[in-house]
């Protein structure tokens, strides 16, 4: 039997895999998965035209616990390593910078929530 870390870890790592998915195949370039800095992570950057996503991706066992699961605490700590990524990616100062939340659940398709976290640059 998998310890229940590790089950949560697994199923972490397949979300983010299926939002990478979806997202490539809604027309988005990924820039970047699992970036952690200063003390935050981002589970998915990615771009679209002008637009730079910082992506948080959460399994539940249903949509809305998903989305409820996302705290304004976990809004700051992306907003911190998003400060560290735009910092070390100039170029992205030009584009608008957002924070969306793809949210999973068995048998759903994944509901993508556009501006759904605040993120301070």
């Amino acid at each position: 039997m998998i310890p229940k870390k590790r089950r949560a870890y697994l199923l972490g790592l397949r979300a983010e895999t299926l939002a990478v998915l979806y997202l490539r195949a809604t027309g988005w370039r990924i820039l970047a998965r699992r970036y952690l800095a200063s003390g935050g992570e981002i589970d998915v950057i990615a771009m679209r035209g002008n637009v730079v996503a910082f992506v948080e991706v959460k399994a539940r066992a249903n949509l809305d616990a998903a989305a409820l699961s996302i705290t304004p605490d976990k809004g700051r700590r992306m907003s911190r390593a998003a400060r560290v990524w735009v910092s070390r990616n100039p170029w992205s100062m030009t584009r608008t910078l957002r924070g969306d939340a793809i949210l999973m659940a068995p048998g759903k398709w994944p509901r993508r929530v556009v501006g759904g976290i605040e993120i301070v640059v």
